[in-house]
C-alpha cells in the first residue's frame, strides 16, 4: 500500500491551476501502455486542462484519439495539456470558453466538428465548487454557477453533439462520490453530482437503441486544482479512506479509457467508483 502524501498548505483562487500545485499530480504512469483502444477517434472532454480532465486526455492520446479541450480560463494549464496530448502523437485543439453558455457550446462543437470530422466520445467532466459550513451561507450566485457548470452544460454539450453521433460511440460523464454519500459543506456541488448519477441513467436508456453507451465515472478524493482552490488546509485530504490516501488523476484516467472503448461495449448506464476502497451502493 502505498504510504499516505501530506500535502502542504496552499490555496489558489477558483478554478485553480494545476501549475501552482505543490506536489503537481500525476498525469499518467510510465507503465500505461496503449494498445490503440481509441485509434482514429474524436474525444472532446471539458475541463481538460488539468486534474482528471488532463489524466483522461492524456489516457485517451496514448490510445490513439485526437482530443478537444475546453476549458475555462487556464491557458497556461490547456497548452501543458495540449503539449502532453501532442507528446503521444495526437491531435489536440483548445477552445476556451464558458460551457455555462450554451451559446459557446453550439460554437465549440461546430469548431471541432470542422477540425475532425465528428466527435466519437463526450466527457462531461468540467466542475466547480463552493464549500459553505451551512445551506443558510449558500449565496444564489454560486448555486446558479454550480449548476450550470455541473449539470447545464452537460445537457447543452449532449444535445449539439448527439444529432451526429452513431453507434458504438459513447458518452462518460464525471459524477463524484459525494452524490453517493454526501458532503455537509458541499450541498449544492454534491446535489449537482447525483443529477449527474440520474441523467447518466436516463440518457442511457433514451440512447441505448441507437447503440450509443452512456456511462459515468464517479472519483473520490483525487489531487486536482479544484482540492487547492476550495480548500486551504489538505494536509490529511483522503486518509479517510480505506486506502488511506488521495488518489492521483493517473489512477482515475483509465476508467475513462475503459468506458470509451469497446471493453466496456456491454455496459451502459453504469458509474465505476475510484475512491480509495469506500463502498458505495449504487
Amino acid at each position: 500500500m502505498k504510504k499516505p502524501t501530506e500535502f502542504p498548505e496552499q490555496h489558489q483562487d477558483l478554478p485553480g491551476y494545476e501549475n501552482e500545485m505543490k506536489p503537481k499530480p500525476e498525469v499518467i504512469k510510465d507503465s500505461y501502455k496503449g494498445n490503440g483502444k481509441l485509434k482514429e477517434k474524436t474525444v472532446l472532454i471539458t475541463g481538460g486542462d488539468s486534474g482528471i480532465g488532463r489524466s483522461a486526455a492524456v489516457h485517451a492520446a496514448r490510445e490513439g484519439a485526437n482530443l478537444a479541450i475546453i476549458f475555462l480560463s487556464e491557458e497556461e494549464d490547456a497548452k501543458e495539456s495540449q503539449r502532453l496530448i501532442e507528446y503521444e502523437g495526437a491531435k489536440c485543439i483548445l477552445l476556451m470558453g464558458d460551457i455555462r453558455d450554451r451559446e459557446f457550446c453550439k460554437m465549440a462543437v461546430k469548431k471541432v466538428v470542422e477540425a475532425f470530422g465528428k466527435v466519437d466520445v463526450l466527457i462531461n467532466n468540467a466542475a466547480i465548487q463552493h464549500p459553505k459550513d451551512s445551506i443558510l451561507d449558500i449565496e444564489i450566485e454560486d448555486l446558479k454557477e454550480t449548476f450550470e457548470t455541473n449539470i447545464y452544460s452537460f445537457f447543452y454539450l449532449v444535445q449539439e453533439i448527439l444529432p451526429q453521433m452513431t453507434s458504438g460511440d459513447s458518452i462518460i460523464n464525471t459524477t463524484s462520490v459525494t452524490a453517493y454519500e454526501g458532503n455537509q459543506s458541499l450541498i449544492d456541488y454534491s446535489s449537482t453530482k447525483g443529477a449527474i448519477m440520474a441523467f447518466t441513467r436516463s440518457l442511457s436508456q433514451s440512447l441505448a437503441s441507437k447503440g450509443i453507451r452512456v456511462n459515468a465515472v464517479a472519483p473520490g478524493p483525487i489531487w486536482t486544482p479544484l482540492i487547492v482552490a476550495t480548500f486551504e488546509d489538505n494536509k490529511e485530504f483522503g486518509q479517510d479512506t480505506p486506502m488511506q490516501r488521495a488518489g492521483q488523476p493517473s489512477e482515475v484516467g483509465p476508467a475513462f479509457v475503459f468506458l470509451a472503448s469497446e471493453d466496456s461495449s456491454y455496459m451502459t448506464g453504469q458509474v465505476l467508483h475510484i475512491n480509495g476502497g469506500k463502498i458505495i451502493g449504487g
